[in-house]
């Protein structure tokens, strides 16, 4: 009608016409009524105010006016469909690229079972990961250039949205030939004397920090010394007896020579997923929703050995 605006089935339907010559074998073709067609063309020539086709007993042509709104119809039906398929193939997550930030080790048996549960199931994502601390990781998130990270603690951060996900034992690293390796299990009292070192480089200052809250709270103030190096480097240092340090449940897997491991009694670290709720990338979607799956399963394996 006069002023109505112009619907994707009208181009079809006059694209269609100038193919098969005719609006009843257009209509065959598209699975309509020919008067849907024959009514539909004719309002979009009232809309047009100029005639599309030339009719008689034997079909219909296309007029000059037809002929360019065929031109520009077919590539806006091109372009409408390569849109929906491309939309569609983002929905699926054929293809597609999850940017993770650690804080944590990947040694740790959740965040390695989530990874791993991922990637089977959608092998064709590219996830990337990158070291980082808090700070980092969280500036990241806000300006999208990163769309998930692991951290430590259960802290709100503004503009991100924050699950905790699992927790792990905290550990002293220390040379084998160590006294304290002795024991089965340490406390912090039993720490309070000795030298700790940490990496300049994420965690070493959450652990730095980690640190001097516990042992100051005993009225001790620890000896930090910070090391430019790597974690599979500090460990290394830890076995040439340069120092202690600490590590969460999941490192314990590196295997570093020299160097054992104790765990500190009833010393547990929190460990959260954090993203941005107006991150719209469908593979975060998606590992957002193994996440919360694996969450559920470890939530009832706790519960019934408990």
């Amino acid at each position: 009608m006069p002023g109505s605006s112009i619907e994707l089935r009208h181009i079809s339907y006059v694209v269609a016409a100038s193919e098969y010559g005719s609006f009843r074998r257009a209509a065959a073709a598209l699975g309509v009524q020919e008067s849907a067609i024959s009514r539909r063309v004719r309002d979009l020539e009232i809309r047009l105010g100029t005639a599309l086709f030339v009719r008689s007993h034997s079909g219909v042509t296309l007029t000059l006016a037809g002929k360019q709104f065929v031109d520009r119809g077919r590539k806006a039906l091109s372009e409408i469909g390569l849109a929906r398929t491309e939309v569609a193939a983002i929905g699926r997550v054929g293809d597609g690229e999850l940017r993770i930030g650690i804080l944590s080790s990947l040694g740790s048996s959740f965040l390695a079972d989530l990874i791993q549960k991922f990637s089977e199931k959608y092998a064709t994502i590219q996830m990337s990961f990158a070291d980082g601390d808090q700070g980092e990781h969280i500036a990241a998130i806000r300006q999208r250039q990163l769309d998930v990270a692991f951290l430590t603690g259960t802290l709100e951060w503004e503009g991100c949205e924050c699950r905790h996900l699992w927790s792990e034992q905290v550990f002293v690293a220390m040379p084998e030939q160590h006294m304290l390796a002795e024991a089965a299990q340490l406390d912090w009292v039993d720490v309070i004397g000795e030298r700790f070192i940490v990496s300049d480089a994420a965690p070493g200052q959450e652990i730095y920090n980690y640190l001097v809250q516990r042992l100051a709270g005993l009225g001790r103030q620890p000896e930090i010394l910070p090391h430019s190096v790597g974690r599979h480097n500090l460990l290394s240092l830890v076995a040439l007896g340069q120092g202690l340090t600490l590590a969460s449940e999941g490192v314990t897997a590196t295997q570093v020579p020299g160097v054992a491991f104790r765990p500190i009694g009833n010393e547990t670290l929190p460990y959260s997923m954090v993203w941005s709720a107006q991150n719209d990338n469908p593979a975060l979607l998606r590992f957002l929703d193994i996440a919360a799956s694996l969450e559920t399963q470890n939530v009832s394996l706790v519960t019934s050995t408990a």
